[in-house]
């Protein structure tokens, strides 16, 4: 098992990430759906146990093609399904993602803790034990100036180049913008990735934890560059949204390719 905690400094308050949070998560969805892959939302309810109330969110993941050829090359097509489930008490949200093939040999656990006007500096922000501090490796993110893939660069989905006009916010080009920003948060994400199958664990796992960075770096370069495509929505707003979006999903994720002839490609 892998432990690492990414940590990634935000140009906006703890209440509005929170409605950019939404808004983004929703329109990546929308992008990572298509062609009979993506994601389905399953549910998406209220949910209230002691001591926490939250929004529950359970998704499957259909990304077949996304999947690493050395999974693949072991797992039946038909079991290369994501479950996803979430319990979004914000601040605090933690996320588990399993596999139904690979059943307790694959998890995925996110706990995150979002902290108004924190700069990344909070040593054990999520109060893990001291055995898993000792496993957990720490792992900043600047939105502005990490690196992400190539194919996934765009120039207006770069904090370098957004300005948003309703926030009066960047483009982050100070590159001690994480030092300056007013108002500013942190994300804390404490991510525990295991994958038990003999021979493939450990490559398994360090993909898994450099996909997760590099998900995380673009998720939320966009969720800047989106600002004022959120900024100034209600709550209300988000839910509204988000209905509409997994009606949105259900048609994108059964529709078919077309070849550029127009007929359906196989």
């Amino acid at each position: 098992m892998l432990i690492k905690e990414y940590r990634i400094v935000n140009p906006c308050s703890e209440k509005e990430y929170q409605i950019g949070q939404l808004y983004a998560t929703a329109m990546a969805s929308k992008e990572q759906t298509g062609g009979g892959e993506g994601v389905e939302v399953v549910k998406n309810e209220p949910y209230e146990k002691p001591n926490e109330k939250g929004q529950y969110t359970y998704k499957i993941f259909h990304l077949a093609s996304r999947v690493p050829f050395f999974v693949r090359a072991v797992i039946p097509e038909s079991a290369l399904e994501i479950y996803e489930e979430a319990w979004n008490a914000y601040p605090y949200c933690k996320t588990v993602l399993t596999n139904g093939y690979m059943k307790d040999a694959f998890s995925i656990t996110y706990e995150t803790l979002h902290v108004d006007g924190s700069r990344g500096e909070l040593d054990n922000a999520l109060n893990i034990s001291k055995e898993d501090l000792a496993k957990r490796e720490v792992i900043p993110i600047d939105i502005a100036n990490d690196p992400i893939d190539a194919s996934e660069y765009k120039p207006d989905e770069d904090p370098k180049f957004c300005f948003s006009l309703k926030a009066n916010r960047g483009p982050l080009v100070d590159p001690q913008w994480q030092a300056k920003a007013d108002p500013v948060m942190t994300c804390y994400k404490l991510v525990y990735i295991e994958f038990k199958w003999f021979g493939l664990q450990s490559r398994v796992e360090s993909y898994l934890a450099n996909a997760i960075r590099g998900m995380f770096t673009k998720f939320h370069r966009q969720l800047f560059c989106w600002t004022d495509k959120w900024f100034g929505m209600t709550m209300d707003d988000i839910r509204d949204m988000e209905k509409k979006t997994k009606e949105e999903l259900d048609v994108r994720r059964h529709e078919v390719d077309k070849d550029t002839n127009g007929t359906v490609s196989s």
